[in-house]
């Protein structure tokens, strides 16, 4: 494998994302991640107590451990396929593209939100209690008392907002990975940073919470999530009119998915659901229940009808759609830049 097979690489893993998304019987490197950080959490929590300065210091250097722990794994995998044996070699590239595969997250994430609707009933009078389980597994809100249309509008916003970080933000550190391995193959490359993404991911979803103590020990993790994720939802912000809507509705709709987007805390979340919205042509926010407390989210697209099943479908579909634009262009540039 040379440097710039990298790309090729990408594409295969992409591929079989696509193709066979998280199988269960299959162990993945994010359960390997969250076993790590809960280990730290209660060594980090015993040691520093409740005072706030040694829960920000903790957090601070959990975020160091297993981000550049998970990036050196991936890295030591790349040195495996970029071996000059053949037999170890191909060993490495097999790992390798599954490993990168693990990062994505494009088949599951579409499953996941499709099997919400699934269950759904065929009628007002039937029970909503599998499609609120369902929904459960993929939502932090309170599902208990969600009606149909408040179900489906969860399921939008789920699949809009995890599109940048299941799939399209991975994406983007795998193929400036990729990039770097054709500049200098000693770098680290689509692995090292893909897996040392999915590590500041997963330190967001199980410590960026602010509540009790992790209201310091959460947020470095949450703060590089935040980081890592800027530029490719902005990305996602200038690229997703361009499959969806006609051209010269670009700048209307990222100036509108901005203006809607930036109310959320989020300097990510709420723009990857605008973004979304104003190309589905779909409203998205209101009114959420976490625990015992409700949370208004603003409102986005607030003049466009809520969102209905084949909104849902619209948005997997552009999610798809995406993937395979961002892939072409990957491919195509790092073609020409080999000429």
């Amino acid at each position: 494998m040379t440097a710039g097979s990298g790309g090729i690489a990408v594409v295969a893993a992409a591929a079989l994302d696509q193709l066979l998304g998280d199988p269960r019987w299959s162990p993945h490197p994010v359960v390997l991640m969250g076993s790590l950080i809960r280990s730290l959490r209660s060594l980090a929590e015993a040691v520093a107590g409740d005072r706030p300065w040694a829960l920000r210091l903790g957090g601070v250097l959990i975020t160091i451990t297993v981000v550049s722990g998970s990036s050196l794994l991936g890295w030591g995998v790349e040195r495996i396929a970029l071996d000059n044996n053949l037999l170890i070699a191909w060993l490495g590239r097999l790992l390798l593209v599954i490993g990168l595969a693990s990062a994505l997250a494009a088949r599951s994430l579409r499953q996941s939100v499709l099997a919400v609707l699934q269950a759904l009933p065929a009628s007002s009078s039937d029970s909503l209690d599998e499609a609120r389980r369902r929904l459960s597994w993929i939502v932090g809100r309170d599902v208990t008392q969600l009606n149909e249309a408040e179900i489906v509008r969860a399921a939008a916003e789920s699949a809009s907002e995890n599109a940048v970080d299941g799939v399209f933000a991975p994406l983007f550190w795998m193929l400036l990975g990729a990039g770097l391995w054709q500049i200098n193959s000693s770098c680290p490359g689509p692995l090292a940073l893909a897996w040392g993404f999915k590590a500041a991911s997963t330190l967001d979803s199980m410590l960026g919470y602010r509540s009790g103590r992790l209201l310091w020990l959460g947020t470095a993790g949450a703060k590089l999530d935040d980081l890592l994720t800027w530029l490719p939802c902005r990305l996602v912000m200038l690229s997703l009119p361009l499959i969806s809507q006609p051209w010269r509705q670009l700048v209307c709709l990222v100036r509108a998915a901005e203006r809607d987007g930036s109310q959320d805390p989020s300097p990510n979340a709420g723009r990857s659901e605008a973004i979304y919205a104003h190309c589905v042509g779909i409203s998205l926010g209101g009114a959420n229940r976490y625990g015992d407390q409700w949370v208004n989210k603003p409102m986005i697209a607030a003049a466009k009808p809520p969102p209905d099943r084949a909104a849902v479908g619209t948005i997997l579909r552009l999610t798809n759609l995406l993937e395979l634009a961002w892939l072409a262009a990957a491919v195509v540039l790092m073609l020409m830049t080999t000429l």
